[in-house]
């Protein structure tokens, strides 16, 4: 059986790897299977702990710098990071929501964004759902995805003034209360002022 290295949580500043040789069984059934560890899966040369300790360090650092500062690659934080987020959205349970906000974000220039979906319920802030674009395809993610459960204690939404969101919203919860966001609204109504004639402003 050839050894197999699993870089590890690095100790002190230096690289550790869990060596094992993993066993093959040749079932009569099934054919040659690999025996399964606790400590990683399938393929990857990593264990979970370092996976969750490099995507932690993530959040604080930029993906290059975890890579250098822990001696691995920009690919295995990558794939660590890719890895820590779907265990988390297989296993996270929505439960109870009660306001949501949706905003977009630009990532790239030439008009590229993302679509950001967050729970601000009074006692609970967290991201829920991440799409690409900001079109309507891009919001009826979320919908499709919420348990029934939570769309029904679901009150409130704030958006801005995108057309896209609000044609999903009316279509998919129309018994909530659409909140617009008051930064967008002023924007709105200024630009719409100062389209008025500056004589005809001061006679009013």
């Amino acid at each position: 059986m050839t050894e197999r290295r699993f870089e590890f949580v690095p100790l002190w500043g230096l690289v550790v790897y869990f060596v094992y040789a993993l066993r093959r069984v040749n079932c009569t059934s099934c054919g040659v299977k690999v025996e399964r560890v606790p400590w990683s899966d399938g393929k990857h040369r990593t264990t979970y702990s370092y996976r969750l300790f490099l995507a932690t360090w993530a959040k604080r650092l930029s993906w290059k710098e975890t890579a250098s500062v822990f001696g691995t690659s920009w690919d295995t934080v990558y794939r660590s990071i890719r890895w820590v987020v779907g265990w988390g959205l297989k296993h996270r349970e929505i439960g109870a929501v009660e306001a949501i906000g949706i905003d977009e974000i630009s990532y790239r220039r030439g008009h590229k964004y993302v679509t950001l979906v967050y729970q601000i319920d009074a006692g609970m802030r967290r991201l829920l759902y991440v799409a690409q674009n900001r079109t309507e395809a891009s919001l009826h993610g979320i919908f499709d995805q919420f348990p029934s459960d939570s769309l029904r204690t679901l009150k409130y939404i704030c958006t801005d003034m995108w057309r896209q969101y609000m044609n999903v919203i009316a279509a998919r919860a129309s018994h909530v209360v659409h909140v617009f966001d008051r930064f967008h609204v002023m924007k709105k109504l200024n630009e719409k002022i100062d389209k008025v004639p500056r004589g005809r402003r001061l006679a009013a």
